[in-house]
């Protein structure tokens, strides 16, 4: 692989991971994301399905987007997302059973995430299936580290715990009880004010980083300074 194309995945990357975060900059699936972030486990296993998703849709839409018309791009598009989600839908209820019942109507409803479709229609459709692949990968996985670090605060503070579920996927598993087991937790923290004040704070200091790290732009003092023209 040439340097060029390095330098244009490495931006991709770093578009989808911080500079451009569905989360934290875009705001979309907001549903998904506050709904199922009671814990690391239904948090982080909802977004490696919308991980799967987006990469495989993107993929698939930049490698037939010469075969669709422009017109009719659109229900081409969702019925694409649809046939993925479908059988990951049917891939959770065979082998993660008691994990899928728990995400319930949140994994179909990947079909209607406007992060998913946003992504096939802004960039799959205009690249290569490389690019949209890692594009659509890179944004899932923004959306990863986001849902996970919410996952986890919300289940600390609320509960005490890590990984609460993770017999679900990992039989025999138990979850970490950081704060004790008399820690009685904090309740607001698992209800929708909780997600909604500790998403939040994530924007807050995710934008306070940015400005931090922006360089300051110095006045010019010469106009100011300069003698007025007779």
């Amino acid at each position: 692989m040439d340097p060029e194309a390095r330098a244009a995945l490495g931006d991709i990357g770093r578009k989808g991971l911080w500079e451009n975060n569905t989360a934290l900059v875009q705001l979309l699936g907001l549903c998904p994301l506050l709904a199922v972030s009671t814990s690391v486990v239904n948090a982080v296993s909802l977004a490696l399905a919308t991980v799967l998703v987006m990469a495989l849709a993107s993929g698939a839409v930049a490698a037939l987007r010469t075969l669709i018309p422009h017109e009719i791009r659109i229900p081409v598009f969702i019925l694409i997302i649809a046939a993925l989600v479908t059988c990951l839908d049917l891939a959770f209820n065979a082998w993660l059973h008691s994990l899928y019942l728990v995400l319930g109507i949140f994994i179909p409803l990947i079909v209607t995430n406007c992060i998913v479709l946003a992504r096939v229609e802004a960039f799959a459709a205009k690249n290569s299936p490389l690019a949209a692949a890692w594009d659509g990968a890179a944004m899932g996985v923004g959306l990863l580290w986001v849902l996970a670090l919410l996952g986890g605060a919300r289940e600390l503070i609320g509960s005490g715990t890590l990984f609460a579920g993770i017999d679900m996927i990992i039989p025999g598993a138990r979850p970490l009880h950081l704060l004790g087991e008399e820690y009685h937790g904090l309740l607001i923290a698992i209800l929708p004010p909780g997600a909604f004040i500790l998403l939040g704070l994530m924007i807050a200091a995710r934008n306070a980083w940015v400005a931090r790290a922006q360089p300051a732009h110095p006045t010019d003092t010469h106009t100011a300074d300069a003698p007025a023209a007779a």
